[in-house]
């Protein structure tokens, strides 16, 4: 009769717990991406020097901060503490994902196929960019901040092109969503300014070697 009487407890904890671990809220994972406007930039964008569409443009190293190189997403909260939301979560390492999409911005402004993170992917000559993000501040429901350092190298020995950038976009609402959204608009300002420096440098080189 005892030994009755503990089973019946015992079990519905375990269905209590069970039926916790079940209904426990999972992450949502986010990725940024080429924003949709850079798109539409490029058509209206000063054309590239004749023989661009042979430019091949390695992105990396790609940086950014520690606080925010981690697989949640930080944001700032208004009296300046610090949130990692478990549940709002980067779908790849952020660093990389910062590559993978100036990369991106950077073929649609560019004109060209030829831009990858990849450094065994291009054939000389090739341009390369360096990417320093040395800021992000994500506040929800307000507006992203991402202030980045860069460095435009042409094929051969000629100079380098140092760059600062700093992209605000705003944010209006809570929506996680939102906010990756605003990273990707600031994300394609930055790649606006590479690209310039490189149709920039790119005619530089060409009249130099006529």
């Amino acid at each position: 009769m005892n030994r009755r009487n503990l089973t019946v407890p015992r079990a519905l904890a375990a269905a209590l717990a069970c039926l916790a671990a079940c209904s426990s809220p999972s992450p949502t994972f986010y990725a940024l991406r080429a924003d949709e406007a850079s798109a539409a930039a490029s058509n209206t964008s000063p054309a590239v020097p004749t023989g661009a569409s042979a430019l091949d443009v390695i992105v990396g190293p790609v940086t950014v901060p520690d606080m925010v190189d981690r697989p949640q997403i930080v944001t700032r909260n208004p009296d300046n503490t610090i949130q990692m939301n478990e549940f709002a979560r980067w779908a790849t390492p952020l660093k990389l994902d910062v590559g993978r999409v100036v990369a991106a911005d950077l073929a649609q402004r560019l004109g060209t196929a030829h831009v990858s993170t990849f450094d065994g992917a291009a054939i000389p000559p090739v341009w390369r960019v360096r990417v320093d993000i040395t800021r992000i501040d994500s506040v929800l429901g307000d507006s992203v901040t991402i202030d980045a350092q860069w460095v435009v190298r042409p094929p051969g020995h000629q100079a380098l092109t140092l760059g600062h950038t700093v992209a605000h976009e705003q944010v209006t609402s809570q929506d996680y969503g939102a906010l990756v959204d605003a990273h990707d608009r600031a994300l394609a300002t930055i790649s606006a300014d590479i690209a310039a420096a490189i149709r920039a440098d790119h005619a530089t080189v060409g009249s130099a070697t006529e």
